[in-house]
């Protein structure tokens, strides 16, 4: 009992002699505000002049971002020029760059684009959009293709991480919200939507399980054509994975929420990726859902990766709040200011290491406002 006196009165003297100075910095440490992480997806920028560039992005780490996901094509010299500026105000920088959707050129074979259910080619009859153009995941000539372009890419100084998007196959499953805008009911899998049945994937399938799936009535019902379709998209990212830490860069990837819906949608079961981290599309007004969703979606994420990688939540932005009750297309839609605050919240309440905006372009000064006083917290 006399040692654990003497112990406390000796710490006690301890911390009566500190300065005043030293106490006061001790008690600023304790209560300064821990910020959120924030990424923020964002492209536009190669052509501009570089005074203007730096201004935009000192006014995003301004408010807060951390981080910029940028879309630059597959041009070099913009990834360098947009990333130094990043650099310079204090931003990561990680580029931004469609995988499997890539538009035709003299690098890029016909054969190499994905057949849907019917027989057509993504490359001559694409699905929802002209720009689906979604090439086969089973082709050499696809691998090698995304692995020349990712590494030259990663080669570049002022890229920090590869950020994969469109890694996946066509929505065979659109989100409820966007059935009226392609007048669609995608109550199952239809032929038109469903890839890939070229003659690679269907052969490799019908040698690795005995199936032929042109046979078959129903092939949504034969599981093992989806864990096929599953591991293919699978093999390119880690391939991928493998490359991009050889060049000693990180890699990430923009995904589907879930992964449920990941995996019944577009083909994704990213939980089993090797990624650095991963950001799901958390867009709850694509989902019909409200903020409450994001929350409860990003806790099925973050259990699904068993803390193999953090998990940013990815929030879609309304960029007319005042009007969005008017517009017709979902894609106008998104978090409008007062619902900020609930969405970054029920996102970190849930495991989340951070989020990721799309885009800082849509923020109005009023999102601005709520967004920061949600980033911050005692």
């Amino acid at each position: 009992m006399k040692k654990i006196l003497l112990v406390l009165m000796t710490l006690g003297v301890a911390m009566s002699c500190s300065s005043p100075k030293e106490k006061t910095e001790a008690q600023a440490e304790a209560t300064a505000p821990t910020k959120i992480p924030v990424h923020a997806w964002l492209g536009g920028y190669n052509d501009k002049p570089e005074a203007e560039i730096k201004e935009k992005f000192q006014e995003f780490k301004d408010h807060g971002i951390d981080a910029l996901m940028y879309n630059g094509g597959h041009d070099l010299a913009s990834y360098k020029k947009v990333g130094k500026i990043a650099k310079e105000v204090g931003l990561g920088f990680h580029a931004w760059i469609p995988t499997m959707v890539q538009r035709k050129t003299e690098e890029i074979d016909a054969d190499w684009y994905a057949v849907n259910g019917l027989g057509e080619s993504a490359l001559e009859k694409p699905a929802y959009v002209p720009h689906y153009t979604f090439l086969c995941p089973s082709k050499d000539g696809t691998y090698n293709f995304l692995e020349n372009m990712y590494s030259q890419v990663a080669d570049v100084e002022e890229v920090d991480a590869i950020h994969l998007d469109y890694i996946r196959f066509p929505d065979v499953i659109l989100a409820r919200g966007l059935w009226d805008k392609y007048g669609l009911t995608m109550d199952r899998e239809y032929p038109q939507f469903d890839y890939c049945y070229c003659d690679e994937c269907t052969g490799d399938f019908k040698e690795k399980t005995g199936i032929d799936i042109k046979a078959a009535e129903d092939p949504s019902q034969v599981e093992e054509w989806k864990q096929f379709r599953y591991d293919l998209i699978s093999s390119i990212v880690n391939r991928l994975s493998d490359m991009v830490h050889e060049h000693g860069k990180e890699i990430n990837a923009a995904v589907f929420p879930g992964p449920s819906d990941a995996k019944k949608m577009v083909r994704q079961e990213w939980n089993t990726w090797k990624l650095d981290a991963v950001f799901p599309m958390n867009y709850n007004d694509f989902y019909l859902e409200g903020t409450d969703w994001i929350g409860s979606i990003t806790k099925e994420e973050v259990d699904a990766v068993e803390g193999k990688f953090p998990v940013y939540s990815g929030l879609f932005i309304c960029p007319n709040p005042e009007k969005k009750a008017e517009i017709a297309d979902p894609e106008g839609h998104g978090l409008i200011p007062s619902e900020m605050g609930a969405a970054i919240r029920n996102s970190m309440a849930s495991g989340a290491k951070g989020i990721c905006l799309f885009t800082p372009g849509r923020m109005t000064p009023e999102h601005w406002v709520e967004f920061e006083k949600a980033i911050y917290k005692k």
